[in-house]
């Protein structure tokens, strides 16, 4: 499957951002999808999953009750609504697949830049 996360931007400290992933080239629903950032010079951190059905969702605790994470199977997108934005949001943002009962995610999207301003 291939994917392309848009909606990356500049936004204030408390401000609001939504990012969205398309996938083509799969069967969207037998993906999980996952979120995950980097900051240069830092390794990659998990950010958000979200289930094949999107029943089920999990958060990394520094974005928990902050950030959510949805798909729409219909239109093979997935979306990170991402609210009370602070600085240390800022990195790229990257959407991911894992196909099935995979443990690791194995197509990722080119990622998009949140840059939140303090």
């Amino acid at each position: 499957v291939q994917l392309q996360a848009s909606g990356g931007g500049l936004v204030q400290a408390g401000g609001s951002l939504r990012l969205s992933c398309a996938a083509s080239g799969g069967i969207f629903s037998t993906y999980y999808m996952g979120w995950f950032r980097q900051v240069p010079g830092k390794e990659r951190e998990f950010v958000a999953d979200i289930s094949w059905d999107g029943g089920r969702t999990y958060y990394a605790d520094s974005v928990k009750g902050r950030f959510t994470t949805s798909r729409d199977n219909a239109e093979n997108a997935v979306y990170l609504q991402m609210n009370s934005l602070k600085s240390e949001d800022t990195a790229v943002y990257y959407c991911a697949a894992k196909f099935g009962g995979r443990v690791n995610y194995d197509s990722w999207g080119q990622g998009t830049l949140v840059t939140v301003s303090s």
